[in-house]
């Protein structure tokens, strides 16, 4: 790989003010030469010409970066073009014929890694940068790519590592001039690892909604206000509210940013028997996203007394994490349904705005599970990283069990290896060239 130059368009086709093109490997620099005929200092932009032969393919600001100090560590070459899929595409077609080869789905950031620019945790943090769809999204990736996670860590495995010395120094030199390790120094070892680990593994449903979003579908009988809710939180009016029962037939989905999360809004058709075809399926569709919503938004009227219709809703819902609010409070007396949980019902008024910051409140409490958390702290966004740090806690907790039942060392040894190379996946220190592959195929061309 390191004796290729590969090359790439890095932005997204289609019109632009401008298109970089990119070049990195052993050859940017001299490729660069031939078809700008300047001289390209390091870290200085030059304006020129892109040619080829005598033929002129675009006006361009050209800059070359020597490794090892670009972003793969390699000699890169950008040439930032006028953007549009002509200039960019012939650029990248006369470096291809002089030398360069095409480069693959996130080879750069993939040479930016086996380069030792990054570890693997932070090159799967540039995907989720460009990924990102909320501000808490970026800002957490954005802290990833800068190596929050992997501090982490390589803090829990210097701590394992530690203890493998302890371990393996005790089982291979039984009978040598060192300190005996004790079940109690052992424990206390252990106890500190899986209260860290505890807690990265407790951060990954928040962090799995900051990566991913958060599905809302929001439920009730016609005519309780769904739509306008949803109005509501999107600003604008993207669904009909009308007075009249079963304006909604079909299930809206919308995005909406609340917080700097990214919330997936399903406003459904109002679940009740109908003799109507087409609203039958709507409802069918209500159904189904309730079912598999993240979060139910249940909406009752507070001008009208419960019914069954309500209290099937509410039945329906009680096994899936839900917000109860009453809607209508400026009509009713909120004070008049009485059903299970209707103490902690939220009261609004979607028509005045009264309430809704309450919502908003209930949301956000929902997502970080009632925790309290600092600006700083770290969420485990990346589920391949949620899978190894849950098998890594696994392996403490066995360590852990072993340790109060004295078995012996050297079993409790593999448990506290095998963490010790869990966490060494994360970071790209023990993963499988296959793993590797696998990730950067989630990269776009150019990145």
């Amino acid at each position: 790989m390191k004796d290729t130059t590969i090359a790439a368009i890095s932005t997204a086709y289609g019109e632009a003010g401008i298109g970089i093109v990119r070049l990195s490997g052993p050859d940017s620099l001299k490729i660069a030469k031939e078809i700008t005929n300047k001289e390209l200092p390091n870290r200085k932009m030059v304006y020129t010409k892109v040619k080829d032969g005598e033929t002129v393919l675009d006006e361009a600001l050209v800059v070359y970066m020597q490794g090892p100090h670009s972003y793969t560590g390699e000699d890169v070459v950008e040439f930032q073009c006028h953007g549009g899929l002509l200039s960019t595409k012939e650029i990248l077609a006369l470096l291809l014929r002089r030398g360069a080869v095409m480069a693959e789905r996130g080879e750069f950031t993939k040479r930016a890694f086996l380069n030792g620019r990054m570890d693997l945790s932070q090159a799967e943090a540039v995907i989720d940068l460009i990924k990102a769809r909320g501000s808490k999204s970026y800002n957490e990736a954005l802290s990833q790519m800068q190596g929050k996670l992997s501090a982490e860590v390589n803090s829990v495995r210097k701590k394992l590592l530690d203890l493998l010395v302890d371990l393996t120094v005790n089982m291979d030199y039984p009978d040598e001039d060192i300190e005996q390790i004790t079940y109690e120094k052992i424990g206390n070892s252990l106890s500190v690892i899986n209260d860290k680990l505890l807690n990265l593994k407790d951060s990954a449903g928040e962090g799995r909604i900051v990566r991913e979003g958060l599905s809302v579908a929001i439920v009730g009988k016609p005519n309780v206000g769904k739509s306008s809710l949803l109005n509501a939180f999107l600003k604008e009016e993207r669904s009909i509210v009308t007075n009249v029962p079963g304006t909604t037939r079909d299930t809206i989905e919308e995005q909406a940013q609340l917080r700097g999360f990214t919330l997936r809004f399903i406003d459904t058709a109002g679940i009740h028997k109908s003799q109507d075809e087409v609203e039958s399926i709507g409802i069918e569709k209500s159904i189904k996203a309730l079912e598999s919503a993240d979060l139910l938004l249940v909406l009752l009227d507070a001008s009208r007394p419960l019914e069954k219709e309500d209290q099937e809703i509410l039945d329906a819902s009680k096994d899936i994490p839900r917000i109860i609010i009453i809607n209508k409070v400026d009509l009713g007396e909120a004070k008049n349904l009485q059903f299970e949980g209707s103490k902690d019902a939220i009261p609004v008024s979607v028509s005045t705005g009264f309430g809704l910051e309450k919502i908003e409140d209930a949301i956000e409490k929902y997502i970080s599970g009632g925790r309290v958390r600092r600006e700083d702290d770290l969420l485990v966004t990346n589920i391949r990283h949620a899978n190894l740090i849950e098998k890594a806690y696994g392996e403490i907790c066995q360590a852990q069990a072993m340790t109060g039942a004295h078995e012996a060392i050297d079993f409790i040894e593999v448990n506290v290896k095998a963490a010790f190379d869990y966490l060494g996946e994360i970071i790209g220190e023990t993963a499988t060239d296959q793993v590797i592959s696998e990730v950067f195929q989630r990269f776009c061309l150019g990145k």
